[in-house]
């Protein structure tokens, strides 16, 4: 492949090779080359590398073909002047013609008299002359070049040899774009599967707060990213007690969302058939440990409210304590937490408390208390505890303090907040 050129030595071929009435394009041309790679959109590119060399070189057609390595093809990208094929058209490498020819060899071609060129295929009448140039970048072929004049032998050594120097910055542009292209269509991929995904995950959270006579009971969850590992849950059974579930698990995105969702179709599964929230943890547990990927694992707390009688059961699988609020007096709830789900076989302690008119309860999950600013404070369970002592905290309220705190650092992790209210 020909060497780049630097604007002294195009300006010593423009002085040696062209006559007069060309050097006004070759000196716009000459300008027009370090601009080419900035341009990051493709089709735009193309077009104006085909123009911008036809009309400098006074050429009667011009094409830019792009290589298409899993068929071994050659697309026509761009074309200036022909009148038999457009955009789209294909040719076969090492097959069809000059073009097909070169990208084969890697080589330029160069017919002085079309008539008698074994490679050249006929396309306009007044074509005497065509030149093919391979773009090729590191050894890889971007695509052929080819520009054809109508007089015998149009394209003098000099020119060729600047025709190659531009295919030099020209192949370089063209693969910079093709990435650029990719990269933007991987991004737009993922972005359409993380609206998906997104979308998917906000389905499996209760679409409303449920109604339980004697309580008032809410729950909201803030992802950090698009979609996140927090989790939260009501479960209605037949005797009119309610299960709560808020889980946290290990890891972020897509991989942290596939455990969730995989964690809360196991444990729905089990809330029917086992009698406390110790029992179904350790039947999820054993779940768990048999089906989920080592070193992950999830942090959960399940309880049971029986709104007839006050009472609340819960156990705990290395989650947080619940925090209660009875009066002027706000304590976490301490307990006997078990291991996480997920990393070994274990049984689970369960804890029981009397929910008193006016009484409040909050589960959360670690993004609330390890919400930091730049100055890297945790917001902490003192100020949590602080904050459900004012008489209108909420779920609500507790998510808007926390980025109050943060102000402006954004959620390094999911949030998530159940509030029972007696």
């Amino acid at each position: 492949m020909a060497a780049i050129p630097n604007p002294a030595q195009i300006s010593s071929v423009i002085d040696r090779s062209l006559q007069s009435g060309q050097i006004d394009d070759l000196l716009k041309l000459q300008e027009w080359i370090p601009k080419i790679t900035s341009i990051l959109d493709l089709d735009i590119l193309i077009d104006q590398i085909v123009n911008h060399v036809s009309c400098a070189f006074g050429c009667i057609e011009a094409n830019l073909y792009l290589h298409d390595e899993e068929r071994s093809e050659l697309e026509l990208a761009c074309v200036c002047g022909c009148t038999l094929h457009g955009k789209g058209h294909r040719l076969k490498v090492g097959i069809d013609g000059m073009v097909g020819r070169v990208a084969a060899t890697g080589e330029m071609h160069y017919a002085p008299d079309v008539r008698i060129d074994p490679y050249y295929f006929a396309c306009e009448e007044s074509t005497l002359s065509e030149v093919a140039i391979p773009l090729i970048v590191e050894g890889k072929l971007v695509g052929v070049f080819s520009a054809s004049h109508s007089e015998l032998d149009a394209f003098p050594p000099e020119q060729l040899k600047l025709l190659q120097a531009l295919c030099s910055h020209i192949a370089i542009a063209v693969r910079n774009c093709r990435r650029f292209r990719a990269e933007q269509q991987e991004r737009q991929r993922m972005s359409r599967e993380g609206d998906e995904a997104r979308i998917i995950q906000q389905a499996l959270l209760p679409k409303a707060s449920p109604y339980i006579p004697g309580f008032a009971i809410s729950g909201l969850s803030v992802p950090a990213g698009d979609i996140g590992g927090d989790w939260y849950d009501f479960i209605p059974f037949s005797d009119g007690c309610w299960g709560l579930v808020l889980a946290d698990v290990s890891g972020k995105g897509t991989a942290a969302a596939l455990l969730m969702s995989a964690t809360r179709a196991m444990l729905r599964s089990l809330t029917d058939t086992c009698s406390s929230p110790a029992e179904t943890l350790s039947k999820l547990n054993k779940l768990m440990v048999e089906d989920f990927p080592s070193g992950r694992f999830v942090t959960l707390i399940y309880a049971i409210l029986d709104p007839k009688n006050r009472m609340l059961k819960f156990a705990s699988a290395g989650h947080l304590a619940p925090l209660l609020v009875e009066g002027d007096h706000a304590r976490f709830l301490q307990s006997d937490a078990g291991t996480p789900l997920g990393l070994s076989k274990t049984s689970f302690s369960e804890s029981e408390i009397h929910l008193k008119e006016g009484s409040q309860l909050v589960l959360y999950s670690d993004g609330i208390t390890e919400a930091a600013g730049f100055d890297d404070q945790e917001y902490g369970p003192e100020r949590l505890r602080e904050h459900v002592l004012k008489p209108q905290a909420s779920s609500d309220s507790i998510l808007t303090d926390v980025r109050r705190y943060v102000n402006g650092a954004g959620l390094q992790d999911d949030a998530t907040v159940i509030f029972v209210r007696a």
